[in-house]
């Protein structure tokens, strides 16, 4: 039993070190496009930006197939990764973000670029300006009909087979109440798995990381697919903000674990001195 411990402990290192890995790339891929859409402004040469954009979806496509690779080791792991902070923990969806989600980055990226637009037309801010957003028809706020209804079209299908794999997850976990965990944890008070209660939850496990790599399989197909509808400028426009949301949901719940931390200590060390200057800490923490 310590032995396995020890596994999953070294795989658990394992899949923390592709995630540090994929978050060192997201912040190069975030640069990365920064630039490319600026170059793009002055010389309207989208190759290079359908390029980036083509290595970026292989680079996620590289990083669900270790994540598979590492899941079928040991899956528990991904569904509450001890590298993320628990506000990343509390929007997970099968171990990652909702496909869905990404449609609807796409949604808000047009709706806030058309406002954005509306204002300063409306205030003649960018009257005699090269602004960002002027980019002859291909910013996120001109999507056109037909993009639009595909998109409207693929967010349909994504949210069906999320639904889909969302159930069999439901079904997954009502399992463990069966034979042989419930009666083994009921007929005993030593907290210890035999070999039945091992070989079920192994089983379970693996049922899991095959649900977790159809997942990703998700993620990654609706990523490739709205990548094919919008033109290379929206798509890069489209993955600087994914890549910007994850980056930065990752620094604010590591900032407020931090703040909870600090509160934390403060508090033991007012108790510590028999509760001295409380009103002032409540008033930071």
């Amino acid at each position: 039993m310590a032995s396995s411990s020890c596994s999953s402990y070294g795989i658990e290192q394992l899949q923390k070190g592709c995630y540090n890995e994929w978050m060192s790339l997201q912040a190069k891929h975030i640069v990365d496009l920064k630039e490319a859409l600026t170059s793009q402004r002055s010389n309207r040469n989208d190759r290079k930006l359908e390029e980036l954009v083509g290595k970026i979806v292989n680079d996620f496509q590289k990083y669900t197939e270790r994540r598979s690779e590492l899941s079928h080791r040991s899956c528990s792991s991904y569904f509450a990764p001890s590298w993320n902070s628990a506000l990343e923990n509390g929007l997970l969806w099968m171990g990652g973000c909702r496909p869905s989600s990404f449609i609807r980055v796409i949604y808000a990226l047009c709706g806030s670029q058309t406002e954005t637009q509306l204002s300063q037309y409306l205030f003649k801010i960018d009257e005699n300006s090269g602004d960002e957003h002027d980019r002859g028809g291909d910013s996120m706020s001109d999507l056109t009909s037909t993009q639009l209804a595909k998109i409207n079209e693929l967010h349909i299908k994504v949210t069906e087979k999320e639904d889909k794999i969302s159930k069999k997850t439901a079904h997954l976990q009502e399992d463990v109440a069966d034979m042989p965990i419930a009666v083994a944890a009921y007929a005993t008070d030593v907290v210890e798995a035999d070999v039945s209660v091992e070989d079920a939850l192994d089983k379970h496990e693996e049922s899991m990381a095959i649900l977790m790599e159809e997942a990703d399989k998700l993620r990654f197909e609706t990523l490739r697919k709205i990548v094919e509808i919008v033109t290379p400028v929206q798509a890069a426009e489209f993955l600087l903000a994914g890549k910007r949301l994850h980056v930065s949901l990752h620094e604010w719940g590591r900032a407020r674990e931090e703040r909870r931390v600090g509160c934390a200590r403060a508090e033991d060390v007012a108790a510590a001195r028999g509760g001295a200057g409380k009103s002032n800490r409540s008033a930071t923490c």
